[in-house]
């Protein structure tokens, strides 16, 4: 039996951007098929989700859950209290806004959504961005309709028999981010005759990053190149009271970047956490970059997203232990080597998924008619 129009998709996962800009994207592309679907978002109250999806124009319900702290807090008493509130929450949202698909693209809303779903018999897909599964998405494969993921390989977290590859969904205005080169250099007040360098630390901001930029600042002014850097919320400030005496005129800092097309646009090379969707945005805009993996992740795999990359020659790597003393020496070095970023932008470019979205609706599609 085909579900009837409007279609009702309810959207869950965030915490970082990493969650919440794929569900975004893939909200995007079922409403341009779609314009009258009936979507609704569910976070985690307190997280960048609850700002970021009303800012892309979609209604978000939160949910009171948090993970279980590394030491031991009062909060992680509470944990349990939270799952099983958040758990009944979430039956109460599907049964009154009544969704004919879930999806998930992990984070901590992600898992009592699912639960959920599964018990009420809607169905439901997850997005798996990383190449090493998360713990939420991990939890709640055994009853997902399709599990759309980036990578290879990944057998050895989800059911074979239902893995997608579709790639990570990104932005859409990104993606023809060259054609808007000399718009870029205008908004960011630069001179197309200086190189530029991008940085980014992830939705959240780095904090090995920033300090080794802040550690090698001297030799940026000196270099003369022009520099667009987040430094996420909670660095922000402190940063600029350190820079307060600098020369700072081909600088641009910010806590966030909002107009990535033209930030994309205007860069020459990036530096970059390896987080899932700051890849697959580079691979898209194909720009040389330096990318210096968290350590403070599950099972290292942005190590592993990076090293994809060093191995087919379209990316550099630097370790966190050592950015401190090497990150910006690299970046002025590549910066100046056009053979080089040549190489890599050709390279990076044979992993770019520009379609994910597109596939991945495709996918609720089948599920939504009953095909899958």
């Amino acid at each position: 039996m085909i579900a009837k129009q409007p279609y009702r998709l309810i959207i869950t996962g965030g915490g970082t951007g990493g969650h919440i800009y794929p569900a975004i994207a893939v909200a995007n592309t079922f409403k341009e098929r779609y314009p009258d679907a009936e979507i609704l978002f569910v976070g985690a109250n307190g997280k960048m989700e609850m700002s970021k999806v009303p800012e892309a124009g979609y209604k978000i319900v939160g949910l009171t859950i948090s993970g279980i702290q590394r030491k031991f807090t009062f909060s992680n008493v509470l944990v349990p209290f939270k799952l099983i509130g958040s758990y009944l929450k979430a039956r109460s949202i599907i049964n009154n806004f009544k969704p004919q698909v879930l999806v998930g693209t992990g984070g901590y809303a992600s898992g009592p959504m699912m639960l959920a779903g599964a018990q009420l018999k809607v169905p439901y897909l997850i997005q798996e961005q990383n190449s090493y599964a998360g713990l939420t998405n991990k939890q709640v494969a055994g009853k997902a309709r399709r599990i759309c993921v980036a990578y290879p390989n990944m057998e050895k977290y989800f059911p074979k028999n239902k893995i997608v590859l579709t790639g990570n969904p990104v932005r859409k205005d990104i993606q023809n981010s060259d054609s808007k080169k000399s718009l870029a250099l205008d908004y960011f007040g630069f001179n197309a005759h200086q190189k530029t360098l991008l940085i980014i630390g992830g939705s959240l901001g780095a904090r090995t990053i920033n300090n080794s930029i802040l550690h090698g600042i001297e030799k940026l002014i000196d270099a003369n190149v022009q520099i667009i850097w987040q430094t996420g919320k909670i660095y922000f400030n402190d940063i600029i009271k350190q820079l307060q005496h600098k020369d700072l005129k081909s600088i641009r800092i910010y806590d966030f970047l909002q107009k990535m097309d033209l930030v994309y646009a205007a860069s020459d090379v990036v530096i970059s956490r390896a987080g899932a969707l700051s890849i697959s945005e580079l691979c898209l805009v194909k720009r040389p970059v330096i990318l210096v993996p968290s350590p403070n992740v599950a099972e290292d795999h942005q190590t592993k997203n990076a090293l994809a990359l060093v191995h087919a020659s379209a990316a550099l790597m630097v370790k966190d232990k050592d950015a401190l003393n090497t990150l910006v020496d690299e970046a002025l070095k590549l910066l100046h080597d056009d053979n080089n970023c040549k190489e890599f932008k050709k390279n990076i470019a044979g992993f770019g998924k520009p379609n994910a979205a597109n596939e991945i609706v495709n996918e609720l599609e089948n599920i939504i008619h009953g095909f899958k």
